[in-house]
């Protein structure tokens, strides 16, 4: 996971209807995130030839108040898969913003506290690849309740724009993960072309923290649609 900061306006269009920006400490964060789909079943069975395979997303953070609790929730930029039937099936069911390019990762040398030493993921555009690629730099650890390692990877519900202004969401559970401190490549190829030039010029600066998370099994709701959309009263004092 790759973290840069970034001002609210570059991410403000792409707000879900029925959300607001979610925050850490007064700063907003875009995440580039690499990880690999492990035993992948829909309603419980297994889909011949798509059950391990890559995704590298780019997102960033959104919260949802709710009468009696907050949702705090991840939307995505773009989302990057292997296979084309993958990139279909989530852009019927949810609309999601995925790209099927080809794709491969490599994970270094297990470490003894099971952690790989390095992990890498690429994509390639045309004759083009590009790498997401860091090298495990410290002990691993449960984040602290408010630390912005808990922020990024505790995020339990994902948002996504419908093509009629609608919203759907749906709840992601997974236990909390263990973290490791990372030391990232620079990242290189095509990023105008999958990411455009705004984002492609944030994600050639430098990250403003990098990790590592263990993961673990996760469970993603059937989609519902959001039925009322109007901000809260406090969007104002909450930002």
């Amino acid at each position: 996971m790759l973290n840069f900061t970034v001002e609210p306006t570059v991410l403000e269009p792409f707000v879900p209807n029925g959300t607001v920006l979610d925050t850490w400490q007064g700063l907003t964060f875009l995440s580039l995130v690499g990880f690999l789909f492990a035993d992948t079943r829909v309603l419980g069975l297994p889909i011949p030839g798509h059950r391990t395979f890559e995704e590298v997303n780019l997102r960033f953070y959104v919260r949802r108040q709710m009468p009696n609790d907050v949702r705090r929730a991840v939307t995505f930029i773009r989302e990057l898969v292997p296979r084309r039937a993958i990139a279909l099936a989530a852009r019927l069911a949810y609309n999601e913003p995925y790209r099927a390019l080809p794709m491969r990762h490599r994970f270094g040398a297990t470490r003894p506290d099971g952690c790989p030493a390095r992990v890498t993921y690429a994509w390639r555009v045309a004759e083009t690849w590009t790498t997401l690629d860091a090298a495990t730099d410290g002990e691993g650890h449960i984040p602290a309740a408010e630390s912005q390692e808990a922020f990024i990877t505790e995020h339990y519900w994902g948002y996504t724009r419908q093509r009629d202004g609608s919203t759907i969401e749906y709840e992601v559970q997974h236990p909390r993960w263990r973290v490791w401190p990372v030391q990232p490549s620079p990242l290189g190829g095509d990023l105008v072309g999958v990411y455009g030039g705004t984002f492609a010029t944030i994600l050639q600066g430098t990250p403003a923290s990098a990790f590592l998370a263990n993961g673990s099994a996760v469970s993603v709701s059937a989609p519902s649609r959001l039925h009322d959309t109007s901000p809260p009263p406090s969007r104002q004092a909450a930002r």
